[in-house]
């Protein structure tokens, strides 16, 4: 419901409204009327970060991105062990000899966490070998789209090597950038520069961690040494300046 509403609040930025209840005929509407504009790939990864990751579950709950009602794991070209659990099944009816497979439910949780715990493991491996392959680039400009906004900065996502890394929200110029959730974006309060899901940046790799596997970018344009300025109060601070001298006489004490 959290992640309806937030879909809700950028379609609203893009005078575009979700239709309820939410469909993938619906979604794939959405998708088409912005196909081949600069919208496209914005929406395609909010509409991504909307959706709940898959879980197995012995109850027959159907298949969203389908649209299926009934739906099972029967076959697959990466031969998941859930395929497995059906194909045993489905002998033991058919033959009359039901084969006992444990509770059901405990191995699709098993199943679910085991898939994250890989998942997990391929984008860390991706990750280190391509600050592997990066690391005599540092200071190269590359085209990017911002794939992800935190209240840290923004990630972003390389077009021809498909890495990703943070570019720090010190990085992003002398402003405060206020951070916006719900509409995947960071505004800065002097400036109004936005930087949202979705939009596409020109970056400078700064650095590389082969280890770690982590990347830190720049903004082409912003220098590195262009951090944000310290925030002062207007009014000039009086009631500040007090408080500092109150805190000295205390230590003084």
């Amino acid at each position: 419901t959290e992640k309806l509403s937030g879909l809700e609040h950028l379609l609203e930025s893009a005078k575009m409204k979700l239709a309820k209840p939410v469909t993938p005929i619906g979604l794939n509407g959405l998708l088409a009327r912005v196909a081949g504009t600069e919208l496209a790939t914005w929406l395609s990864m909010a509409i991504l970060r909307t959706q709940s990751q898959a879980t197995y579950t012995p109850k027959n709950l159907g298949h969203f991105g389908l649209g299926l009602r009934c739906y099972t794991h029967f076959t697959s070209p990466i031969r998941r062990y859930a395929d497995l659990v059906v194909h045993r099944a489905l002998l033991g009816y058919l033959e009359k000899n039901p084969t006992p497979q444990g509770n059901l439910a405990s191995i699709a949780e098993h199943i679910s966490t085991t898939e994250r715990r890989a998942m997990l493991a391929e984008r860390d491996t991706v990750d280190r070998y391509a600050a592997e392959f990066l690391k005599d680039r540092v200071g190269a400009t590359f085209g990017a789209v911002i794939s992800g906004v935190t209240a840290a900065g923004v990630f972003v996502t390389l077009d021809d090597v498909g890495a990703s890394g943070l570019v720090p929200i010190r990085f992003l110029g002398r402003d405060y950038f206020h951070f916006e959730p719900k509409r995947h974006r960071l505004i800065g309060r002097r400036s109004g520069i936005e930087y949202a899901l979705g939009q596409r940046v020109s970056v400078v790799l700064l650095e590389t961690q082969g280890v770690t596997g982590k990347l830190t970018f720049g903004l082409e344009g912003v220098s590195a040494t262009e951090t944000r300025e310290p925030f002062r109060h207007r009014g000039g601070g009086g009631k500040g300046k007090e408080r500092k001298k109150e805190t000295t006489r205390k230590k003084k004490r």
